[in-house]
């Protein structure tokens, strides 16, 4: 059997034969032997003729496929063409729009658009452990900027000056370490110090720049201020980190997807904080990393398009 691969040029041709996809899946997803995603049961037998397995406990649909419960499932699209988006979509360090993916493994723009907001979910790195040590703390808005927009399009988006018309974007780093990113209402002090305490461990080094929704901090964290007005480092306070940060997701929605809707700014939030998060790896341990991510959890496209209003993102997990 051919080696697992370590580059793009080898994924594609590795994952085109199904027999290395289900080899290379099987061993993500069930290290300890298949076993039925609906009851949990080892008593399955394999049905090589179908690429699929039965389950030989006794309940409804007791046959499934290594799609069953991922985020790819109910999709007939080719195991080696989501590995091949999936692939690029966390090694390509600006991001790469889904008329890339669509042009790339030859589907319709709306399915690779469809296929890379499921991929996004799959990155996404909830944690109840909180950030320590020293932590920086900003925010920023992402929104269009009226210059690049169509007159007409101007005209119906941009009805104020400012940041009226942008979207609130919070971020903590632990420095040295990962970068949790969240929507926020807006920047005025509930808003963000919720944020800060629900991801920071109390007792932790702080350093934000000086804005007054951050004062109060003083009496759980260590916090220092850095003044923009008059420096951006002074020391060891500065929210340099961050603001790398912003500078690489801004350049993937403004180089890469031009445009995003606030309504999915969340995902690509996410997408940009694995890539970061995970920038140590090679491209092969990144990608393995996130197949471990595809189980246990679904995004359906009324779910992705607002249909399904009721759903909310704890829904997406089986």
């Amino acid at each position: 059997m051919a080696a697992e691969p370590k580059t793009l040029q080898e994924a594609i041709l590795y994952f085109a034969d199904p027999t290395n996809c289900r080899t290379y899946l099987v061993a993500r997803r069930w290290p300890k032997g298949v076993t039925c995603p609906r009851c949990g049961s080892q008593d399955v037998l394999f049905l090589e003729k179908y690429s699929r397995w039965h389950c030989r406990a006794k309940h409804e649909a007791p046959q499934f496929t290594l799609k069953t419960r991922t985020i790819m499932e109910d999709s007939p699209i080719r195991l080696d063409k989501w590995l091949t988006a999936l692939w690029q979509i966390v090694n390509c360090k600006n991001g790469i729009s889904s008329y890339e993916i669509h042009r790339a493994i030859g589907v319709t723009q709306k399915t690779a658009w469809f296929l890379d907001h499921r991929i996004r979910l799959a990155l996404t790195m909830g944690s109840l452990d909180k950030l320590s040590g020293e932590c920086e703390a900003d925010e920023t808005f992402i929104g269009g900027k009226a210059r690049n927009m169509h007159v007409g399009k101007r005209q119906r988006r941009i009805t104020g000056t400012g940041t009226k018309d942008k979207t609130a974007v919070m971020g903590i780093m632990e420095r040295g370490g990962k970068v949790r990113t969240s929507v926020v209402p807006n920047r005025k002090r509930h808003a963000l110090q919720t944020e800060v305490k629900k991801h920071v461990e109390a007792g932790s080094a702080l350093y934000t720049d000086a804005l007054l929704s951050y004062e109060g901090l003083a009496s759980d964290y260590a916090h220092q201020v850095i003044d923009h007005a008059l420096a951006y480092v002074d020391g060891n306070v500065h929210t340099n980190g961050l603001e790398n940060f912003w500078s690489l997701l801004k350049r993937s929605i403004s180089g890469t997807y031009v445009s995003v809707e606030p309504f999915h700014l969340f995902r690509y939030l996410d997408e940009q904080a694995y890539r970061f998060n995970n920038r140590t790896l090679t491209d092969a341990e990144r990608f393995d990393s996130a197949v471990k991510g595809i189980v246990g959890k679904r995004l359906t496209f009324d779910q992705l398009t607002g249909k399904a209003a009721d759903q909310t993102e704890a829904d997406l997990r089986y």
